[in-house]
């Protein structure tokens, strides 16, 4: 195993009952990485945090923790602690009691414990709330708190199940500022639990999307935002504008492709398509540009304005350029020169034009 390497899955199987819930999953995580597996409820990525910590036993695979075999060892022989989203607090210990529990299960000496409850505290920025009981604290303190818990122990990977779920949206992105530097002063490996693609963004060092029991895609948050694999990933990861078509032309780096009332172009990574095949593109909405009149020489095609939304800074524009087709362009600001009705051609950047797989097929 590789030095630089804290935890390895290798081809790991799970069924429950007649449900194949894992289906040959495999993931190496580095020393000190964050990492998050992403994607809707039923595909499979509790399943693996389980597994990781031991709670679960996979059917068919190994893990491996900085190359040990622990695939079959119990949950306290792993150097790995676990933070629920129901925080799970004692709710007749006080902070303090709470976070150096473990400490005292395994008896280490009080004034140890003292000293190393006094500092995770401090870390999770709760110092003078020892005496305070869990019901005297807002979710985002009790959130803490089983941070603080769960870090006590200098776990080799700390494994957090969607800890941010009950939490509501403003204290969820200071949760997201706060965890990642606690993770980056910390230097442990995270592996994060969400199904929420900003959460991912914003934090991860890669991100597995899951789907289905498989990995649908594994990179950084910049590789699976720019250049999905699949239409799903493309969707799910962000709102893309998926467009179909079929190649006209093919160059070194570019495909050209015809699609309702005009020609697109989209940039190729290594991709070949034959003339006339269809092609799937995913193209992000603030990647759209929106004209009166068609540029000399663009390509893109014409499309009407069916919408106009503005939310949170954001404006939605619902554009309409064939029998039930549409996209949405979006920008910041309001928009007063376009109406709902125009005429307006779409043009964008072909490196922000990626083809994709449809569905994850080929």
């Amino acid at each position: 195993m590789d030095n630089n390497l804290i935890l390895k899955l290798e081809g790991i199987e799970k069924s429950f009952g007649e449900e194949k819930v894992l289906k040959g999953i495999d993931l190496s995580v580095a020393h000190g990485e964050f990492i998050t597996l992403l994607g809707p409820s039923g595909c499979g990525k509790t399943t693996t945090l389980r597994i990781i910590a031991g709670l679960e036993t996979p059917d068919r695979g190994r893990v491996l923790l900085e190359g040990r075999d622990v695939t079959d060892e119990e949950p306290n022989t792993r150097n790995v602690n676990t933070v629920f989203q129901n925080y799970a607090l004692f709710p007749h210990m006080n902070v303090e009691a709470n976070v150096g529990y473990s400490l005292r299960i395994k008896r280490v000496p009080k004034k140890e414990i003292v000293k190393r409850v006094e500092e995770a505290l401090e870390l999770v920025r709760l110092t003078g709330f020892e005496k305070r009981m869990p019901n005297e604290l807002s979710g985002g303190q009790r959130q803490r708190v089983a941070i603080a818990r769960s870090v006590i122990n200098q776990p080799k990977v700390l494994l957090l199940d969607e800890p941010l779920g009950a939490l509501d949206l403003q204290l969820r992105r200071e949760m997201q500022t706060e965890l990642k530097r606690l993770q980056t002063h910390l230097g442990i490996t995270f592996i994060y639990i969400t199904h929420d693609q900003e959460e991912a963004l914003n934090m991860s060092d890669r991100i597995a999307v899951m789907r289905d029991g498989v990995f649908e895609q594994l990179g950084s948050p910049s590789d699976v935002y720019d250049r999905p694999r699949t239409s799903y990933i493309a969707t799910f990861v962000g709102s893309a504008n998926i467009i179909k078509g079929k190649v006209v032309k093919q160059t070194e780096d570019s495909v050209f492709f015809s699609c309702c009332n005009g020609t697109g172009i989209a940039a190729l990574s290594g991709v070949t398509l034959s003339e006339e095949s269809e092609v799937t593109v995913a193209l992000r909405r603030e990647h759209l540009s929106l004209h009166k009149e068609k540029p000399e020489n663009a390509h893109g095609f014409w499309t009407v304005i069916k919408e106009k939304r503005f939310s949170g800074g954001i404006l939605q524009i619902l554009l309409s350029y064939g029998d039930d087709l549409e996209l949405i362009s979006s920008k910041q600001g309001l928009d007063s020169d376009m109406t709902v009705g125009d005429n307006v051609f779409v043009t964008w950047n072909p490196e922000n034009a990626v083809p994709v797989d449809l569905d994850g097929d080929q």
